[in-house]
């Protein structure tokens, strides 16, 4: 296939994980360009992958004529500013997450892509995990029936470790709320849609004294459909001996629980209340006091990339190439990655009340 979609990639943490795309003889897509700030860091990227351009300015990228997509691996804080001025330059745009730290940008950017008629895709990596697309599956099938509610969680000991090798966590400070949160939060929007009402806490552990502002979080949700979620994010703690993340679904037809640690096997377990044959009612299997026994998938873990986390990203951007050859809307487009954001800025706001906040849905 020929390779005629150009990718500039900023940040090659993860973002170095794209250039496996010029490998794949299925792939349009090329990485034709490397940014980051430390130009050593670069020229080892750069024998690594034999990719030739290499720049610690990422608005040399933005100048190539032969570079049709800009993709974002940067810490948080600058998303907003880079969006904007990728797609000013006439950029497709990938963002890992979050999408951004503020509802204002987060709209103005997907304002800004309607606008010059681009594309974008927030590359949240919990919907593109084999378990976590297990159960949409099984959900979009309704083998679950009608979703009573759910509850997402990101629980993810912090150390030393990461401040040394991403000292900006400490310095701008990372908020986990955007950087952690989102994960739990986009999964839930993800089968739920846009969240209505939110009632968060937060408190600070005393396990990481460097990291300023609070790391724990609990937030319910209201969708706008009525349903009802939990979230929990919890980075100030000792990494329990559960799985990092976790989406449970509970249905009227039967209830689902996937699972996702880095660079191990996952999970996707799910029961299903009998009857399950065809033109049983809910009401028929409320009335069913026999449970089916659970059943158990399990997948091999993802191990290729940063975090184990490779894989997801390369499904996400075959998602997107899809989008760009067909002409239609990426699975997480700017508008979606919105809704996210949107309701963790309420959470922010509940938070600080501590009252139930209303989320802006309305642009």
């Amino acid at each position: 296939m020929k390779k005629d979609i150009g990718i500039g990639v900023v940040g090659i943490g993860m973002g170095l994980d794209l250039c496996a795309l010029n490998a794949d003889p299925n792939s349009r897509f090329e990485v034709r360009g490397l940014c980051s700030n430390t130009l050593e860091k670069l020229e080892q990227a750069r024998k690594k992958t034999g990719i030739k351009f290499i720049t610690t300015d990422y608005h040399e990228l933005l100048k190539r004529g032969d570079i049709h997509i800009i993709a974002l691996f940067t810490p948080d804080h600058l998303h907003g500013r880079q969006c904007i001025e990728a797609l000013n330059a006439g950029k497709h745009l990938v963002v890992t997450k979050p999408f951004t730290t503020s509802l204002d940008a987060a709209v103005q950017i997907a304002r800004l892509a309607d606008e010059k008629h681009l594309k974008v895709l927030v590359g949240e990596t919990c919907r593109f995990y084999t378990s976590f697309m297990a159960a949409k599956k099984q959900f979009d099938e309704g083998h679950l029936g009608d979703l009573v509610w759910a509850e997402a969680w990101y629980m993810h000991q912090l150390g030393d470790a990461l401040f040394d090798i991403t000292p900006w966590r400490l310095t701008t400070p990372q908020d986990f709320l955007y950087g952690g949160v989102c994960h739990p939060m986009d999964s839930l929007v993800w089968f739920m849609g846009e969240v209505e009402e939110v009632h968060a806490y937060a408190c600070k552990s005393t396990l990481i004294p460097r990291y300023p502002l609070p790391e724990n979080f609990i937030i319910n949700a209201r969708f706008r459909s009525g349903k009802m979620a939990r979230l929990v994010g919890s980075y100030g703690i000792v990494q329990p001996p559960y799985p990092m993340m976790g989406l449970a679904l509970y249905g009227t037809r039967g209830s689902a629980v996937a699972d996702f640690t880095d660079f191990e096997p996952t999970s996707l377990k799910v029961r299903l209340s009998e009857p399950q044959t065809a033109g049983a009612t809910d009401a028929d299997v409320g009335r069913t006091r026999q449970k089916a026994a659970p059943i158990e998938y399990t997948y091999p873990p993802d191990t290729m990339g940063a975090y184990g986390q490779g894989l997801a990203v390369l499904r996400y951007m075959a998602d997107f190439e899809d989008a760009i050859v067909n002409a239609r809307r990426p699975a997480i487009d700017a508008w979606e990655g919105v809704k996210t954001i949107a309701a963790l800025a309420a959470c922010w706001e509940s938070i600080k009340s501590g009252k139930p906040a209303k989320v802006q849905n309305k642009f």
